[in-house]
C-alpha cells in the first residue's frame, strides 16, 4: 500500500504498448512516450521563450511527465477511436479521472493527495504550457507513425495517424514553436530517404493548404 504502489506502477508503464493490435516494426510504450514528449516540450518551450513568451517550466515539465499516467488503468486507446467524437473523448477522460482519483485516495498520504490530483489532471488546457504539451504529444505521435511509414509498414492506419497528428498540430499554427516546426523540421522530415515521398508529401501539402500555413 502507499507510495510503494505508485513507484511500482511506474514500471508497468513500460509494458503498455502504444497503438495496440497493429503490426509494427518498432514498439513504443507509454513510459518512453512520456519521456520523449517531455524532451520535445522542452524544445518547444525554449522556442516560445526565445520569442518573448513567459514559460512556467515547473508546470510544463509536470504536465509533460504525467500526461499519460492514467493509461496505466485504461491502456492506450487507438487515436482514431479515442478522437472519433468529442463525446467519446470526454467519456474516456471521465473514466481516467475517476480511476486516478480513486488511486490517489487509496495510495497517497493525505498531505500529498491534492498535489498529485493537480499533477495527474488533464494537462492540455488553454495555458501556454498546456498548448505546448498538446503540440509535443502530437509531434511524438507523428514521428511514431512516420517511423512505420518510413520502414514500409503497409498498414494504412499509420497514414491516418500521421494525418490526425499533423491536423492537430496545425490547429496551434499561431504558436511560435509550431511555426518553427513547420518551417524547419517538417521539411527535414519529408526529405528523409527510403520513404514513399509522394503520399506523405500529398497529405502534408494538403493539410498545410487547408490550414493556410
Amino acid at each position: 500500500m502507499g507510495i510503494h504502489q505508485y513507484f511500482k506502477s511506474l514500471s508497468n508503464l513500460e509494458q503498455l504498448y502504444r497503438c495496440p493490435g497493429r503490426y509494427k516494426y518498432q514498439e513504443h510504450n507509454v513510459a518512453s512516450h512520456s519521456f520523449k514528449v517531455t524532451k520535445i516540450a522542452q524544445f518547444l518551450g525554449t522556442v516560445e521563450e526565445h520569442n518573448g513568451k513567459k514559460v512556467d517550466w515547473k508546470s510544463l515539465y509536470e504536465k509533460a511527465l504525467n500526461h499519460d499516467y492514467a493509461e496505466i488503468f485504461t491502456g492506450d486507446i487507438k487515436t482514431p477511436v479515442k478522437y472519433s467524437s468529442e463525446e467519446l473523448r470526454k467519456l474516456f477522460s471521465q473514466v481516467e479521472e475517476q480511476m486516478v482519483t480513486k488511486f490517489i485516495q487509496n495510495e497517497f498520504p493525505a498531505e500529498f493527495q491534492e498535489v498529485y490530483r493537480h499533477r495527474f489532471k488533464e494537462g492540455k488546457d488553454d495555458t501556454l504550457e498546456g498548448r505546448v504539451l498538446a503540440v509535443a504529444d502530437k509531434i511524438d505521435l507523428l514521428y511514431e507513425s512516420f517511423g512505420e511509414i518510413q520502414k514500409g509498414n503497409p498498414e494504412p492506419i499509420f497514414f491516418e495517424i500521421y494525418q490526425e497528428a499533423l491536423s492537430t498540430i496545425l490547429k496551434f499554427k499561431r504558436m511560435h514553436c509550431v511555426q518553427y516546426f513547420l518551417q524547419h523540421i517538417v521539411p527535414d522530415l519529408l526529405s528523409e530517404k527510403y520513404i514513399p515521398h509522394s503520399e506523405l508529401n500529398e497529405i502534408t501539402d494538403r493539410l498545410l493548404a487547408e490550414y493556410g500555413s
